[in-house]
């Protein structure tokens, strides 16, 4: 898996996730989705994604968007 596919699945597990929680325990969770939403807006900006540094870490080849 690349590190752009694993950015992507993260992203969009973090938004599932934050949305399941604020409809069943919290809307305070809802801040969890806007965050994410911000940090996909700011990486797709700036180019600097702290997920994908992890995913880095953690052995994942590099893709087209996070080399």
């Amino acid at each position: 898996m690349t590190i752009d596919r694993a950015v992507l699945m993260f992203a969009g597990a973090m938004v599932l996730v934050s949305l399941a929680l604020g409809y069943f325990v919290s809307p305070w969770w809802y801040l969890l989705t806007a965050f994410a939403g911000l940090n996909m807006m700011q990486a797709s900006l700036t180019g600097f994604c702290p997920a994908a540094l992890i995913f880095k870490r953690l052995g994942c080849k590099a893709g087209v968007a996070f080399k």
